[in-house]
């Protein structure tokens, strides 16, 4: 271990000890939640789905209510990095050569979306998830070479008269195409750029993502602090145009997923940058959600869906949630805000072990979560980018119980 990843541990054993008290202590909480039970269902249920992918080129997405098959997709799709992201977490979590080498495999499969021009913002989900997670494990070159060269992709969609990247260069219902439209989504690809920038990268890619989140938290939100899903700018003066919904209830609603990325994002800008205007956004994002949570503290897909109790849920967002909500307890300095967000972390993924594992109903990691509901696509489905961040936000857990940071330190150049 070197010298700033003692300083970074040590500095967090401090707070941890000072913050949440007795309850980081081992990996089985007084709760009786077993962290390394469910790595261990984590590693068994994607080694079965490892076996059922083809030889092709794709990668899963997704498996339907009441089936056992996974909808495949090319490196193209929006998800295509988190089924190599969730691997490369199983490889840091076991230190088995298996999942190093279907990881790297997967992960290769991607390699053209640093060479081609920008289809949408997803870019950061895409690469950062899967050539990202490799490159902090592996430092494989080559894999450095993949993430500088998307990012620079990913900037030639910052619009600097607007402030923020343009998320689909492409006309999409309701976005007044080719006016500037901006999703909450696009929130979490700023940690590409912010990577790239300190780590051999142009400094401005550091300036684009500083200016997005800005621009963002001065539009994307309601005076109560939940979010609108997108927003159109005028591309040539930057002018809010208006704040509508893509795949929440409605324009004025808190879509569950949404919300999680602006919580989840903001926590990240925090973390790359110090300031603490992000960080006390991330606080309020943060608390209505939890205030408006059920009491099992899984959301509804929409907080606004007048469906509820019957509306589907989104186990998605939860998972989003649990782990941003680890490391935001980090730079808490209120102890009791500090062991509120480690407890309702511990708790959410505690449910979603307990009730949303799909164990032997399919082979994905958890059920119920939901995609595009207005346009009836993935409703109830088990999606990749939730077993993703339950597997992330359980290794972050168990990172926190044994006393260390919930992240690795990246090494800069």
């Amino acid at each position: 271990m070197n010298l700033k990843k003692q300083i970074v541990g040590s500095l967090f054993a401090t707070l941890m000890l000072v913050s949440c008290g007795s309850t980081i202590t081992n990996n089985k909480s007084d709760k009786g939640f077993d962290v390394d039970a469910q790595l261990t269902y984590c590693v068994k249920q994607s080694s079965d789905a490892l076996k059922l992918i083809p030889n092709d080129g794709t990668i899963p997405r997704n498996i339907a209510p009441d089936s056992k098959q996974w909808k495949f997709v090319d490196y193209k799709d929006w998800t295509s990095g988190f089924w190599p992201g969730e691997l490369w977490y199983l490889y840091e979590s076991t230190g088995d050569q298996k999942w190093e080498t279907a990881a790297d495999k997967f992960t290769n499969y991607l390699a053209p979306l640093s060479v081609t021009p920008a289809l949408d913002h997803d870019l950061g989900f895409q690469v950062f998830t899967s050539y990202g997670n490799g490159y902090r494990l592996t430092k494989n070159p080559e894999y450095k070479k993949v993430i500088l060269k998307t990012a620079d992709t990913l900037a030639t969609l910052f619009n600097p008269k607007v402030g923020t990247i343009l998320s689909w260069p492409r006309e999409v219902p309701n976005m007044e195409w080719p006016q500037h439209n901006t999703i909450m989504d696009n929130m979490i690809n700023l940690e590409l750029l912010f990577w790239a920038s300190k780590n051999g990268g142009s400094k401005k890619l550091y300036d684009m993502a500083v200016s997005h989140a800005t621009v963002t938290m001065n539009n994307h939100f309601r005076p109560d602090y939940t979010s609108y899903h997108a927003v159109v700018y005028d591309k040539e003066t930057g002018k809010k145009i208006k704040a509508v919904t893509h795949q929440g209830y409605s324009d004025s609603s808190m879509w569950a997923r949404g919300q999680s990325w602006a919580i989840y994002g903001y926590t990240m800008v925090y973390r790359e940058t110090k300031d603490p205007k992000f960080l006390d956004f991330a606080h309020k994002v943060t608390r209505v959600y939890l205030d408006r949570l059920p009491k099992d503290l899984i959301p509804y897909w929409d907080f606004d869906d007048p469906t509820i109790p019957k509306a589907p849920r989104d186990a998605s967002a939860a998972a989003v949630v649990a782990s941003a909500l680890l490391e935001l307890s980090t730079y808490t300095q209120d102890a009791v805000l500090a062991k509120e967000y480690f407890d309702k972390a511990e708790a959410m993924l505690k449910e979603l072990s307990e009730h949303y594992q799909s164990r032997d109903k399919n082979t994905a990691l958890l059920l119920h979560s939901t995609g595009h509901k207005p346009a009836g696509s993935e409703i109830d489905y088990s999606i990749i980018y939730a077993d993703y961040y339950y597997v992330e936000a359980l290794l972050r857990y168990k990172k926190m119980k044994a006393g260390n940071a919930p992240l690795l330190t990246y090494s800069f150049d």
